[in-house]
């Protein structure tokens, strides 16, 4: 708790990156930027330059929320004909044909020049050092580094850059990454250009061209990321925003609004009513993202039909309270996942809920030579399939599930959150917003409470500390329950959130235990 600024994240050194900004007197987006530079630093294999970015901002002075949408589109020689024509008969989730143009950069930029008090190199000194002097891996970090070895492998470049002695790293070893630090000076001398027109950007197509890719300086110079208005609902008297899609955050709007007319409070919190009801509207609510999810410059998104509460109610009226729905289709209208997600709020109530990724951990697999920049492989998400909204074309962006979050009640910041985990990330939403909203529970409380997952078809996933006796229950009505090999993994997402007491304003914050970080107060 604090009342002079808060960060939480997934990372401790990153979180005091974001820190030192704010003791420095700059504000939210200076914390934020420092802190995603930092953590593509500390967490290699889930964020860095080579990925893309969404961000909700909300200035206080001027009772502005704003969506960023920094993710990045196909190379304009990219086509479904194209990629067939190079042997692809389904979108690859590896490999160079899976690069969309990195979004982040220019999404750290835009923030910085629109709301932001201190200068690129300021925000990314700590970064460097970071990458200069080294920094100690953690159990969580290093077991997903080792587990995507074999991936890393597959690249000279990236078996370079992360496996420098033949392995990765163990828990304690200190990784020193010295061509990301000199990535970080190029950047801070030469600003955005000189990633996306510069020498960076002559690298990336280098790069690409190496691995067979389509990727041209056209392509990197064309790039801009996009500020947009936030969409949202009302959901038991508190107003729930996300950004727009191209992202998934629609999800999480269509099954609150579905889940809305229940009496959630009077249903006990993770029984096998409570878990079916969720799985149930989650359910409804991905059918409809698969099929309207896309980006909006290529199609027209019918936002405000599919938010209605009156379709809402129609979507609502195929739950079965007693029987898991097996095949769920889209709703007709009339006429690992591997993340980093932070959330800032400062002393003047600027708040900031960022969320940056390759990804997939190490995204392509693909490393920039001498740079340290692994880039993504976002493009996976495009649909393979001609005239569906998604399908990949030229200079379009993706399908993207990374998705921030805020929360305000009768005008006010209430809360900013968010929970990583690819398509675990809507269904994260909801739960930990229930668990505050319904139940009453405080941040760090919601944050730790098991987790379920819905998965595909009929099938879902649960956390240690769901009672047999509701599994069993669930399986009763129809759902099939699926054993993960590790249920520690990061399947169930890990997330951050800070609150605003309603009467003091004091800021109340929790880091979520399945990851390794925490949330620092400034005093």
């Amino acid at each position: 708790m604090s009342k002079r600024g808060i960060v939480a994240t997934s990372q401790p050194l990153a979180a005091q990156a974001g820190m030192s900004m704010l003791r420095q007197g700059g504000n939210a987006v200076d914390a934020a930027i420092a802190t995603a530079a930092a953590l593509n630093v500390v967490e290699p294999m889930a964020t860095g330059l080579g990925g893309d970015a969404f961000a909700l901002v909300y200035m206080s002075g001027s009772n502005q929320l704003k969506a960023l949408n920094a993710s990045g589109r196909a190379p304009y020689a990219t086509s479904l004909h194209t990629l067939r024509d190079l042997g692809h008969r389904t979108m690859p989730s590896t490999g160079i044909h899976t690069v969309t143009i990195p979004g982040t950069l220019d999404g750290w930029c835009s923030m910085l020049d629109t709301y932001g008090t201190m200068s690129l190199a300021q925000v990314l000194e700590p970064a460097i050092e970071l990458a200069e002097y080294g920094f100690p891996v953690t159990e969580i970090i290093g077991r997903s580094w080792k587990t995507n070895s074999p991936k890393l492998r597959l690249n000279t470049a990236a078996t370079r850059t992360y496996l420098p002695a033949g392995k990765a790293p163990e828990p304690g070893d200190v990784v020193v990454q010295p061509d990301l630090a000199r990535t970080f000076r190029t950047i801070a001398r030469g600003g955005r250009d000189v990633f996306y027109r510069g020498e960076i950007a002559e690298a990336i197509v280098a790069s690409s061209e190496e691995n067979g890719g389509l990727i041209t300086m056209q392509d990197l110079g064309d790039h801009t990321s996009t500020w947009l208005t936030p969409i949202g609902t009302n959901y038991h008297g508190y107003d729930i925003y996300e950004c727009p899609p191209n992202g998934q955050g629609l999800v999480v709007l269509l099954a609150l609004n579905i889940l809305e007319d229940y009496d959630i409070q009077s249903v006990q919190h993770n029984s096998s009513d409570y878990v079916h009801l969720l799985t149930e509207a989650i359910k409804l609510a991905f059918a409809d993202a698969g099929r309207y999810v896309a980006d909006p410059d290529f199609t027209d998104l019918p936002l405000e039909r599919l938010l209605s509460k009156s379709y809402a109610r129609r979507r609502r009226s195929l739950i079965d309270r007693n029987k898991a729905g097996h095949k769920v289709e889209a709703g007709l209208l009339n006429t690992e996942e591997d993340t980093v997600y932070l959330a800032v709020t400062d002393r003047d109530g600027n708040s900031v809920s960022f969320i940056n990724s390759l990804y997939q951990p190490f995204g392509s697999g693909i490393v920039v030579a001498n740079t340290g920049i692994c880039l993504q492989n976002r493009g996976s998400l495009f649909a393979f399939e001609e005239g569906h909204p998604n399908c990949i074309e030229p200079h379009k962006r993706p399908y993207h599930t990374i998705i921030p979050a805020m929360v305000f009640r009768n005008g006010d910041l209430f809360l900013t959150f968010g929970v990583m985990g690819g398509f675990m990330q809507p269904q994260g939403h909801i739960q930990v917003l229930l668990n505050i909203v319904d139940f009453g529970m405080d941040v760090q409380t919601a944050l730790d409470a098991p987790r379920f997952r819905y998965i595909q078809g009929n099938e879902c996933a649960f956390e240690p500390g769901i009672p047999a006796h509701v599994i069993q229950e669930l399986s009763s009505k129809g759902h099939r329950v699926i054993e993960l090999d590790d249920p520690y993994s990061q399947q169930f997402g890990g997330g951050q959130a800070i609150m605003v007491h309603p009467s003091t304003r004091a800021l109340i914050a929790g880091s979520d235990p399945r990851k390794d970080g925490c949330a620092i107060g400034n005093w």
